[in-house]
């Protein structure tokens, strides 16, 4: 567990910009020692592994839970059922299919779509257009709360391209008036600092290697 860095990186932090603990692979034991130091918000990205993390330490009422992995569709229902938080929605399909069951389950999942502002062939996300040419259909959707949007820089980009590519869905959430933007991870956090993130999703910056 690299707690020095946990803490040193939250004492750098803005106001405005919050830790989300990557704490897929790594223990409940391990989450529960962080959660100790006060971290409260963990992402998962595998939906039965964190079920069953969730249960181990669901007497911890502080915990906030985000799924951060690609959506399956077999898997949204339990997803929207366990998670305040998705910030992986990266089409409109998914959209409309987590508005149907958040409305049938009595949930509102605060949401962060994903978009794609590179040609990268394994991210997915929402064409940038296409998200603000459906917008003003996408905000009538009932049960769900759009917070903002996330991202996913391609591995291998320099200081400045990974700055140039955070800069630009800073500038779409703005135009979509949205609050929040998810992006940045433990070798790009800097960068996504400097242009506006609103979430950082660290993992082995601060668990260390994982264990599981």
């Amino acid at each position: 567990m690299e707690i020095s860095n946990y803490l040193q990186i939250k004492k750098k932090l803005p106001l405005n910009v919050r830790l989300l603990a990557v704490s897929k692979g790594f223990s409940s034991q391990e989450i529960k020692y962080i959660h100790n130091k006060g971290q409260n918000d963990f992402g998962e990205s595998r939906f039965q592994e964190a079920f069953e993390k969730q249960n181990l330490l669901k007497d911890f009422k502080n915990i906030k839970w985000h799924f951060i992995g690609r959506l399956q569709s077999n898997k949204i229902r339990k997803i929207v059922q366990n998670f305040e938080y998705i910030h992986s929605v990266d089409s409109y399909e998914k959209l409309i299919k987590i508005s149907k069951i958040s409305c049938e389950s009595n949930k509102n999942p605060l949401i962060m779509l994903q978009v794609k502002l590179s040609d990268d062939p394994s991210k997915g996300g929402f064409n940038p257009k296409v998200l603000e040419e459906k917008w003003d259909q996408i905000k009538q959707f009932k049960s769900i709360t759009i917070k903002g949007l996330m991202t996913i820089n391609p591995k291998g980009l320099s200081s400045k391209e990974n700055f140039k590519l955070f800069k630009e869905c800073r500038k779409l959430a703005d135009s979509l008036e949205l609050d929040d933007c998810s992006m940045g991870m433990s070798e790009d956090w800097e960068e996504a600092v400097d242009a506006g993130s609103t979430w950082l999703r660290l993992g082995s910056i601060i668990f260390g290697n994982r264990s599981i």
